[in-house]
């Protein structure tokens, strides 16, 4: 079915129909109307390549994530995807993996396909690589601060993040805490390492070198993060992990050595995952909003497309209190 066939169902002109599609003008209502029934009864599709080539937009944007698997990065993207719901656009996903090399290469990739936006979910990127491609393309980023032509950035304080969940031990009364880190290239992980370290100076607690170890945001980071914790000897208490994922692989570590969560050590992550609050016991955690930060970054990329959409305001992040936390 084509463009023709549907005014001739509707004895309209094509141009009629055409402008009812786009948009573009006034149409009377009694003219709308028998387009619109008639594409519902020849079950019309618009060529949307067609399309693109007429108004020099193809209806789709680029959204690079790091890691399709994570479930952090499943969250923000059903963020996108419903703050996108009925705009007619649809987002195109490739992963970075956390290279910088490699999300350069693959934002160049989206640009070649003529996307008409860009979201970027955190990375390695300069700087000054996002100014240079914000200039084909609106961008939206997350997980900096960057003030430029194009550009709409959004950055949550993983600082405030580490510090809650380090003083929501410390008023439990445990004064050695353990910390599993994030990568030190990340720098939501130096934060939350900072608001570790923040909230022991403001309790005059002084914190062992020994009881900070090195992970990488996933389940066997935190695993084997967790052996080395208590490989040690250096006795703790309670320990804090710079995501969920982490906290997840290090309370299998410690399930196989017979150690009781929270009767023997307590634990806090940070993001609130789904499966935080659903597993034996649930997970205490630092809940960033994960699910609203991809709902900001589709409204900010409609409005500056030029399609008016509600400005999504983030709450700031907060300690949810599970069964993995107990007073010493």
């Amino acid at each position: 079915m084509t463009l023709l066939d549907v005014a001739r169902e509707a004895k309209v002109s094509p141009s009629t129909v055409s402008r009812i599609l786009n948009g573009t003008a006034r149409v009377a209502a009694d003219k709308r109307t028998a387009v619109e029934n008639a594409i519902r009864k020849l079950d019309f599709k618009p060529n949307l390549f067609a399309r693109s080539l007429k108004t020099g937009t193809t209806m789709t944007v680029g959204v690079l994530t790091q890691d399709i698997e994570s479930p952090f990065f499943n969250r923000a993207m059903r963020g996108i995807e419903e703050g996108l719901a009925g705009s007619g656009y649809a987002p195109i996903i490739v992963s970075g993996h956390w290279n910088a090399a490699e999300e350069a290469e693959r934002i160049r990739l989206l640009l070649a396909r003529r996307i008409d936006g860009l979201v970027i979910l955190t990375g390695h990127l300069e700087d000054a690589q996002i100014v240079e491609f914000a200039r084909h393309q609106p961008i939206v980023v997350t997980g900096r601060e960057l003030i430029a032509p194009n550009v709409r950035a959004r950055k949550l304080d993983h600082e405030h993040g580490g510090y809650l969940a380090t003083r929501h031990l410390i008023q439990l009364g445990h004064k050695r805490i353990a910390h599993i880190a994030g990568p030190k290239d990340h720098s939501d992980a130096t934060e939350r390492l900072a608001g570790y370290l923040r909230a022991h100076r403001e309790a005059g607690l002084s914190v062992t070198p020994e009881l900070t170890v090195q992970g990488d945001f996933l389940e066997s980071g935190g695993l084997l993060a967790m052996n080395r914790l208590l490989d040690m000897g250096e006795p703790f208490t309670a320990v804090f992990s710079a995501n969920d994922q982490t906290a997840f692989g290090a309370r299998v570590a410690m399930y196989r050595r017979g150690i009781r969560v929270p009767d023997d050590l307590s634990m806090v992550g940070v993001d609130d995952l789904p499966a935080a609050a659903y597993l034996t016991p649930p997970f205490t955690t630092v809940r960033q909003p994960i699910y609203e930060m991809g709902l900001f970054a589709a409204h900010a990329l409609l409005n500056m497309l030029g399609h008016p959409s509600e400005e999504i305001v983030l709450p700031p992040l907060e300690l949810i209190v599970r069964e993995t936390t107990r007073r010493v």
